[in-house]
C-alpha cells in the first residue's frame, strides 16, 4: 500500500512535535508494510493541493490512496472577521452563510482537482477540540465541516472525522496549538490506517 498525504499542516506537522514524531513517521510505524509520501506543506491553503497533486508526476510509483487535509488555514483567515460587529443575529447568520459559499466553492474545486487524478481518495474534515476555541468558533467551524462533508460525499469521496479523532488539549501541540501533537498525530495515523485498510464499497 502507497498513501500519498496532502494538505496542510495536520500532516505536515514535523515542525511543531520531536523528532520521528510527526504523523508520517507514526502512519509508517502504525502499518510498517506501507510507503508513505508526504505531499503536504505547512500552511498550505485549498487553492494550493492542485501544485501538490502535480508532485504526484514525479513519483516513481503510483499511490494506492490520496489522504487530503485541507481547508483549516481557509478559515483560519476569518477568526479575526468572526470577532467583529453584527448588527443583528441575522445578519452575522447572513455573513457567516456567505463565508461558507465562499468556501465551497473553493472546496469544490479542490475535490475535482483530486478527482481528476482518478486515485482513490480520502479527505478530512477540521478538527474543533484546539486549546482556546471557544464554543461559538467552534459552532462556525461545524458549518464549514458541514461543506467537506457534503461536497465529498455527493462525489464519492470518503470522509475521515478528525473532530471524532483529536478531541482533547492533549492531542495539539503545545508549540502551536492548532497543529498535531506526537499523541494527536499518532491518533490521526492510526484513524487512516484503520480507514485506508478497508476495503471501500462499490
Amino acid at each position: 500500500m502507497h498513501i500519498a498525504l496532502l494538505g496542510d499542516s495536520v500532516f505536515d506537522n514535523a515542525a511543531y512535535v520531536a523528532p520521528g514524531m510527526d504523523v508520517a513517521a507514526a502512519l509508517r510505524r502504525r502499518a510498517p508494510g506501507w510507503r508513505v509520501t508526504l505531499l503536504a506543506r505547512d500552511g498550505a491553503v485549498l487553492a494550493g493541493v492542485p501544485a501538490q497533486l502535480e508532485r504526484l508526476r514525479a513519483l516513481e510509483t503510483v499511490p494506492d490512496e490520496l489522504v487530503v487535509s485541507c481547508g483549516g488555514n481557509d478559515i483560519l483567515g476569518l477568526q479575526a472577521l468572526l470577532h467583529g460587529p453584527a448588527g443583528t443575529l441575522l445578519a452575522a447568520l447572513e455573513q457567516l452563510a456567505a463565508w461558507r459559499d465562499d468556501f465551497r466553492v473553493r472546496y469544490a474545486g479542490m475535490l475535482e482537482a483530486l478527482l481528476a487524478t482518478r486515485l482513490p481518495a480520502t479527505v478530512c474534515t477540521i478538527y474543533d477540540a484546539v486549546p482556546g476555541l471557544n464554543p461559538a468558533l467552534r459552532c462556525a467551524v461545524g458549518i464549514f465541516d458541514d461543506v467537506i462533508a457534503f461536497e465529498a460525499g455527493r462525489r464519492g469521496v470518503r470522509v475521515l472525522e478528525l473532530r471524532a479523532v483529536c478531541t482533547g488539549p492533549a492531542h495539539y501541540s503545545a508549540r502551536s496549538p492548532i497543529e498535531p501533537s506526537a499523541e494527536g498525530g499518532d491518533r490521526i495515523a492510526a484513524a487512516i490506517a484503520g480507514l485506508v485498510g478497508m476495503p471501500r464499497i462499490q
